[in-house]
């Protein structure tokens, strides 16, 4: 990465990253309302920053779930998840819907993605699971692009 200072959006414009901030704690209430368990909600923002490469909210979200008490091995084997024993059909269904909304550009939520977690998630989950992935994209993009720092000397 490099040095290069960039603005930061979210003190160059602290009214939008206000709003962001108000639709994130939004969010957190729908996915608490839909009866989402807190370290899947986790993982799914892990999972989304793992995809966008946001070092900041990997590092955030990463101890979030581990002081909820989130199974480090669950996080280790975060992006093989499809092939391990870690994670429920609940689980399952939520990954495979966040992981279609983050990579949209690659094929938009195909009817595939979307009808594997309908079948398994009720609507007001898979609405809060794709609001969740998509608040995180934003927050991603955000820290990405103003290069919050992570790390280093």
């Amino acid at each position: 990465m490099t040095e290069r200072q960039r603005v930061n959006m979210g003190k160059q414009h602290p009214a939008d990253y206000k709003a962001l901030l108000a639709l994130s704690s939004a969010v957190e209430e729908t996915v608490t309302a839909a009866g989402l368990d807190p370290l899947l909600v986790e993982l799914l923002k892990i999972r989304t920053s793992q995809i966008n490469g946001c070092a900041f909210c990997l590092r955030m979200h990463t101890r979030d779930a581990l002081k909820k008490g989130e199974n480090p091995d669950r996080i280790a084997v975060l992006p093989a998840w499809a092939e391990a024993g870690y994670f429920s059909e609940t689980d399952r269904a939520a990954l495979r819907l966040t992981e279609a909304i983050a990579l949209v550009p690659q094929g938009h939520v195909s009817d595939e993605d979307y009808d594997a977690a309908a079948a398994v998630l009720p609507p007001e989950q898979l609405s809060a699971v794709a609001w969740l992935a998509t608040v995180m994209n934003a927050f991603n993009r955000v820290a990405i692009t103003s290069r919050y720092p992570v790390g280093g000397s």
